[in-house]
């Protein structure tokens, strides 16, 4: 949760005797709180509380009592007040839910055509541009193509959702797992035009899965760079419950086998959720796997299962982590005032493949992103905190994030990636020393040899 947010709710109430005006918050520091005080959008006063202790958790008790008042500005001639015209679209929104349907059958049937989209992103020709997706390295930076990615699949979902009634979309649609990138070409040119092409290939009730393709244009032609698998939702309005979606009508064989593939992929991933050690124990090829690891790590020179021992050229997997923090800023937010997922995308690449290149000593080349899963939005203000952990030699990385509330002492999940990247040069073997430890290397065998799971 927004922690001005927080702070909102006991200020508002020492103010209760101007039950007229709104409370807005605009800073919060170590020991300061800004406030405004508006009417009708209107600032009124801007007031600076003070808190002696610096402590943020204790603040909202000082709010209504202890508090010590620094300055009162009066500011009767501020004009418009910087209240959000977001929120104020978002109460909009709201009353589009009558549009909404209660039935599959009462929307019309799409084709694949109707949501087929051609982007193209002129990097060879637009200098400015280019500048935004370079790293240091003068590569392209890969958390933009998935931030590009992400807003491509959006947009995809609702060209398949489109009604030329209507003149807003009652739905609210959003990631909810990338199931596949599979990497067709591992360099990005960075002075090379790049195509993205894709349509909606299957269709839930409330999901829709959209499959994209990004080309670049070199010597003359454009080649393929990457495919790409996103599975969206529909939601409401308000993005609080499922909504309804237009079924999709294949035509033609090519189009037929596209969307089996579909119900295919939405098999596996219903396997594949079934198949956590947290809910099955594993198979006997997985223990035997688990127990070769175990007798690996023994001190053959004592009986103790307590010894254990690293093999040579190996790495604990708890020494192979790297972790992050980022403060969820509003610039990030997406339409429903939310952090945009491509952003989160984004930010967890980057660590991960930080966590590749520290673990490999080398510059580690991207093969395929697996099962990126959306459990929970991120609010604006959030603290996000990214943990990223090598899981095989292959390299396999797995990147954790959660939303910190220093308010509440509260950790909740909200997202986790899998990577895959490769190396030029031998890495060093992981070697899991728990059981949990284990069971992430179990997994990640799972994606990079495709072991079916039972």
């Amino acid at each position: 949760m927004d922690i001005l947010e927080e702070f909102q709710r006991p200020v508002l109430t020492s103010f209760s005797a101007l039950n007229d005006c709104t409370v807005l918050l605009l800073n919060v520091t170590a020991v300061t709180v800004t406030v405004h005080l508006c009417r009708n959008r209107q600032c009124l006063k801007v007031i600076e509380f003070y808190f002696p202790y610096g402590n943020v958790p204790i603040v909202t008790a000082l709010v209504s009592d202890e508090v010590e008042f620094e300055r009162v500005i009066e500011w009767p001639d501020a004009g418009v007040c910087c209240c959000s015209d977001h929120q104020q679209a978002m109460a909009e929104r709201a009353s589009l839910s009558s549009m909404l349907v209660q039935s599959q059958s009462e929307l019309p049937s799409k084709s694949m055509k109707d949501s087929f989209l051609e982007v193209h992103l002129p990097l060879g020709s637009e200098p400015l541009l280019r500048e935004k997706y370079l790293t240091f390295h003068n590569t392209v930076r890969f958390g933009r193509i998935l931030e590009d990615l992400d807003s491509l699949a959006v947009l995809i979902s609702y060209s398949h959702t489109y009604n030329p009634t209507l003149k807003k979309s009652p739905l609210s649609i959003v990631t909810a797992l990338v199931d596949k990138i599979d990497m067709r070409h591992h360099v990005i040119y960075p002075d090379c035009d790049i195509k993205f092409t894709g349509h909606v290939t299957w269709v839930g009730r409330t999901s829709i899965e959209a499959k994209m393709h990004m080309s670049q244009y070199r010597d003359g032609a454009y080649a393929p760079v990457l495919d790409a698998t996103f599975v969206m939702v529909a939601r409401d309005p308000e993005n609080k419950r499922a909504a309804i979606v237009n079924p999709l009508k294949p035509e033609g064989p090519e189009e037929e086998k596209l969307f089996q593939e579909g119900e295919a992929n939405k098999s596996r991933r219903v396997e594949l959720s079934t198949a956590s050690l947290l809910k099955v124990a594993p198979t006997a090829e997985e223990r035997k796997i688990v127990h070769s690891l175990f007798l690996n790590t023994l001190d053959n020179t004592t009986v103790s299962f307590r010894s254990r021992v690293l093999p040579p050229d190996s790495v604990w997997m708890q020494d192979a982590k790297l972790k992050g923090l980022e403060i969820c800023h509003p610039q990030e937010r997406n339409i429903f005032n939310r952090i945009f997922g491509g952003f989160l995308m984004r930010k967890a690449y980057e660590l991960g493949w930080a966590n590749a290149c520290s673990f490999g000593g080398c510059r580690p080349s991207l093969v395929a992103v697996d099962d990126i899963l959306f459990q929970k939005p991120v609010d604006i203000g959030s603290l996000l905190l990214l943990s990223s952990q090598v899981q095989e030699t292959h390299i396999q990385v797995r990147v954790h994030t959660e939303v910190f509330d220093p308010l509440t002492r509260t950790h909740n999940t909200t997202n986790v990636f899998h990577f895959t990247f490769a190396s030029d040069r031998p890495v060093p073997n992981i070697v899991p020393e728990t059981y949990g430890g284990k069971a992430r290397h179990r997994r990640a065998l799972h994606l990079h040899y495709e072991i079916p799971p039972h």
